[in-house]
């Protein structure tokens, strides 16, 4: 992420009521214009659902007319988007797949859509923390996928602006060979864990980071309201002389660069691929969870490929890439319902915390604003 490791993903989580949270526990040239015309391309702009092109079948025909797809920000290795962008390339082979930054943050997804606004270049869509999302709402198209009324209110802007696509846990992960596992937060400011215990970037800027903050307020008593008590636990950790100032990758923790690290859940399990030490753990107590957001470039150069990504990343298929990535999909309590989760991935998935929070878009906002103002200084 660099600013971050993958995704200075600020704010990453979207507020959830209890159903929700029950939801968790159960990224040069000039524009090119539209193949078929410049009305169809004006068309798929402006659609909001798959009824303004008429069908799943004519908005891929438009599409494949585009024949290309810009995504930033995408790791293979994050939440399964290897698999997904391979799965979504064999479906549609007429449309070529542009990756673009892989380790990018959601600011800087951003910024490359003003830079490139105009271009082909520009990233046709995007998959961002809360905050950035929120102030950045006007850099967005409306669009409601056909699974729409399956997604809860609580992670959906209610003009489909943005959407939530797939959460979990903030968690610790640890080289079992090295280091006792953590039963609670004061056991990192121990001396066995000197020097080895990281953030997944700076949480000025990065999502991971942020939830790892807002962790630790809630794990010393903290309120949501107020992420002052997690500032001191990283200031008391970096007085230790154990907060190691290393951003994370999947190379720093297959070198052990990066020992011990505060990530989501999902992230933290897929390491034990470079590394067999490696274990995750969730805190006992009150848990941190976190939705990531999915949102269309207002000024995509590919609008009905972006919309059809949309439909893809959403449907049961797209659904179920993301929890074999170990991330728990935003759809998942209604495929649970209807039958359609996959059974075996989601038993596999780490017992959720008996009790859930997650801050609103209000305290996202006041918690992004102290750590602006005090983070830099605390752990200086």
């Amino acid at each position: 992420m660099l600013i971050s490791n993958r995704r200075a993903r600020i704010g990453a989580g979207i507020a959830l009521a209890t159903s929700a949270a029950l939801l968790l526990s159960a990224c040069s040239g000039s524009a090119s214009a539209d193949p078929a015309s410049s009305g169809s391309a004006a068309k798929a702009s402006t659609a909001t659902s798959l009824k303004d092109f008429g069908s799943l079948a004519d908005l891929e025909k438009a599409a494949e007319a585009e024949g290309k797809l810009n995504v930033i920000a995408l790791p293979h290795d994050w939440a399964n988007y290897g698999e997904i962008l391979a799965a979504f390339t064999k479906k549609y082979p007429k449309i070529t797949i542009s990756e673009a930054s892989p380790d990018a943050s959601s600011a800087e997804e951003i910024q490359a859509a003003k830079t490139n606004e105009g271009l082909d270049t520009a990233p046709d869509v995007f998959d961002l923390g809360l905050t950035v999302t929120l102030q950045n709402t006007d850099k967005f198209a409306a669009y409601q996928v056909e699974k729409w009324d399956e997604i809860p209110a609580q992670l959906k802007d209610k003009d489909g602006l943005f959407t939530g696509d797939y959460g979990g846990y903030m968690s610790i992960g640890y080289d079992s060979s090295k280091f006792p596992e953590p039963k609670s937060l004061d056991d990192l400011k121990k001396s066995e864990y000197k020097g080895a215990v990281a953030l997944n970037g700076d949480p000025t800027q990065a999502g991971a980071a942020f939830a790892a903050v807002g962790l630790a307020t809630v794990q010393s008593g903290g309120k949501l309201d107020d992420y002052q008590k997690g500032i001191d636990f990283f200031a008391d950790l970096q007085k230790a002389g154990n907060l190691l100032k290393v951003d994370v990758t999947t190379a720093t923790v297959a070198s052990g660069e990066t020992p011990v690290v505060f990530d989501w859940d999902y992230l933290n399990a897929a390491h034990t691929k470079d590394n067999k030490s490696w274990k995750t753990v969730v805190l006992p107590g009150t848990g941190y969870a976190g939705y990531y957001n999915q949102a269309i470039n207002k000024a995509a150069p590919h609008p009905a490929a972006a919309r059809l990504w949309q439909e893809f990343l959403y449907s049961d298929e797209g659904q179920n890439l993301w929890l074999k990535g170990g991330a728990r999909p935003v759809r998942m309590d209604a495929m649970t319902k209807a039958g359609t989760i996959d059974k075996t991935l989601a038993a596999a998935l780490p017992t959720a915390p008996k009790d859930t929070v997650v801050p609103t878009e209000a305290q996202s906002t006041a918690a992004g604003k102290l750590l602006g103002e005090k983070w830099a200084a605390a752990v200086q």
